[in-house]
């Protein structure tokens, strides 16, 4: 479960105060995903960031009683001078999970031969992305947090491992995602929420968000 009590998050951009929540109050329990559509510029990174821990809520509390991934495509933790066997078994220990399991798994998924033993800070972009990727998916978690849809590489193979993967994961969890295309929010979820002007607005069906927020748009 992860609860959202009475939480408000705002910024000052230097001109105004933009608030992101305004003493918003919900649940997502586990096994009804949810879905979060918000215009661009409304603070979906800050929301989403806040479920997982990596912002902290101005007043309010965030209660977590599961295991909650950070956002797909995010790794926190990853050092740059260490190998990619390195990072996987120092995180696996993070975890308390089997070091040898997750190296091993994160190693096939992210195939980028022999720089999974040289330091992550020589990896390219494209083969960053891949390791982290690859990193999260071998962490298994109750609920998965999504911005914007699934992180995608150039490697088109490697997209496709991947994305069957995390769709094996969501069968046994749950998924919060968040993001201003209802048609990215439709593969994951049927619950949905709108997120305007700092509330949450909650809807039993993706249906009945779509059409409020297409009007309000």
């Amino acid at each position: 479960m992860l609860e959202f009590d009475n939480v408000s998050k705002s910024f000052w951009t230097g001109t105004q105060r933009k608030v992101i929540l305004d003493r918003a109050s919900f649940r997502v329990e586990l096994g009804r995903s949810l879905g979060i559509l918000a215009p661009n510029g409304t603070g979906k990174t800050t929301l989403i960031n806040m479920m997982c821990g990596l912002e902290k809520p101005d007043e309010g509390r965030v209660r977590r009683g599961c295991r909650i991934s950070f956002p797909l495509g995010f790794m926190g933790g990853v050092v740059g001078r260490h190998s990619g066997s390195e990072n996987a078994r120092y995180i696996a220990r993070i975890y308390g999970l089997d070091p040898d399991y997750v190296s091993a798994f994160t190693r096939w998924l992210a195939d980028i031969h022999e720089y999974f033993d040289m330091p992550v800070g020589t990896y390219s972009a494209g083969m960053r992305q891949r390791f982290t990727f690859s990193l999260l998916l071998a962490l298994e978690f109750d609920i998965y947090l999504i911005d914007e849809g699934m992180p995608q590489t150039t490697d088109v193979e490697f997209n496709r491992r991947a994305g069957q993967v995390l769709f094996d994961r969501l069968r046994n969890s749950t998924v919060v995602i968040v993001s201003h295309q209802p048609q990215t929010i439709e593969k994951f979820c049927r619950n949905a929420a709108i997120l305007r002007h700092g509330k949450l607005y909650l809807f039993e069906t993706l249906d009945e968000a779509k059409q409020y927020y297409d009007y309000t748009a």
